[in-house]
């Protein structure tokens, strides 16, 4: 029997789990065990509609693995052992592998400034987007300093804004929002912001986070009755302690199939694994977290025929961001994700952000029966990645 692990049940999780049950449906000697911590699908995409109070839908995991085959496990993932090849899961049982997919992700940074774990909100899941909501809905008036520059920082900053017009929202941060889009979309997003009545910081550096304050360096504060925290990601650190080799970030350090360089039998997607392309290593966003999956499943279908697995290209295709609910911007990229010279605003970005924010769930019941169409669906860059 080749048993197969999979830790994680985000975008490339799921991708790399239905993917490869497709795959080797035909087969009686492959098991799939997938492990997640909790058994609804988290649509990170949409984390800043959570936290302004919007009800978003209820997705199961278990629903859609439903005539797989798939063996789903909920439980936290509390250590691997990558020589003795096993999986250890809070509820103390130990799970044997002959190939793991490690795709746990990353998180919001809360460690490298000082307060922020004790007195920010985050946006790491769903239980913790709810729970921001719940504290703007009681609020009322005051003050949100959504800390972050980022994409993130800009969307959950509009959304809340939006929902909450008699709310004083900050942006703050070191990036000037829309500091990696091109000049036409990076205009555009300020313009919306300001409408929105979000006021922007930027330039500054957070020195640490207070019951009611975000501290400045150089002695300036800011008041503020609520933080969100959209600075920086981290990832876990399962894998260093595993002993696979990492990079600096912690994420693992991967072949050009997406294999670990230290553990062959170890495949690394999604935000946790330093995946190099010609233009340098990736960065972890759904875009790029499928392909990264389905192809983790095609090549480990391939090896249990006996075949080499394929070299992994990607390259990105945009930067969709939403400026609530009625605005929005898209900012076209070259594959190595520098703003090309095209993109959209207005009602067209709207249409295209929501088409691309709803479409993961409806492609994995796609991959289920037809697999072979993930191969075809990301951009493989070209001259940038051969």
């Amino acid at each position: 029997m080749n048993r197969i692990v999979i830790l994680g049940a985000g975008y490339a999780g799921m991708a790399a789990t239905v993917s490869l049950a497709a795959r080797t449906a035909r087969r009686d000697d492959v098991h799939i065990t997938v492990v997640n911590a909790d058994d609804r699908f988290t649509e990170r995409l949409r984390l800043h509609q959570t936290a302004s109070g919007q009800q978003l839908a209820d997705l199961r995991i278990r629903h859609l693995l439903d005539g797989t085959g798939v063996e789903f496990v909920r439980g936290w993932v509390t250590g691997v052992d990558a020589d003795a090849r096993t999986v250890r899961i809070d509820d103390g049982r130990s799970l044997e592998y002959d190939r793991l997919v490690y795709a746990l992700g990353a998180v919001a940074d809360t460690a490298a400034v000082p307060g922020v774990d004790d007195h920010a909100y985050t946006l790491n899941s769903a239980y913790d987007a709810e729970l921001l909501a719940r504290r703007l809905a009681d609020l009322g008036t005051g003050t949100l300093a959504v800390c972050g520059g980022g994409l993130t920082g800009v969307e959950a900053a509009a959304e809340i804004a939006e929902r909450y017009p008699d709310l004083d929202v900050m942006l703050v941060g070191r990036q000037e929002p829309g500091s990696t889009m091109g000049p036409k979309a990076k205009a555009y997003v300020r313009g919306a912001l300001a409408r929105l009545g979000v006021r922007v910081l930027s330039g500054v550096e957070i020195a640490k986070v207070r019951p009611e304050a975000v501290d400045l360096a150089g002695g300036d504060s800011v008041p503020a009755d609520v933080v969100l925290w959209t600075s920086g990601v981290r990832v876990s650190p399962l894998a260093a302690a595993a002993g696979l080799r990492v990079d600096e970030r912690g994420r693992i350090v991967t072949d050009h199939a997406l294999r670990s360089v230290s553990h062959p039998q170890v495949y690394a997607i999604g935000d946790a694994a330093a995946i190099r392309q010609r233009y340098g290593t990736m960065h972890g966003t759904c875009q790029s977290g499928m392909p990264t999956g389905v192809h983790a499943a095609l090549s480990i279908a391939r090896e249990l025929t006996g075949r080499r697995p394929g070299r992994f290209r990607f390259g990105y295709l945009h930067a969709p961001v939403s400026l609530g609910r009625r605005d929005a911007v898209v900012q076209f990229t070259r594959p190595d994700d520098s703003p090309g010279r095209l993109c959209l605003t207005g009602r067209a970005a709207v249409w295209y952000k929501e088409t691309v924010s709803s479409s993961p769930w409806p492609s994995f019941a796609r991959l289920k029966t037809f697999p072979s169409a993930g191969s075809f669906a990301w951009r493989r860059g070209g001259r940038y990645t051969r």
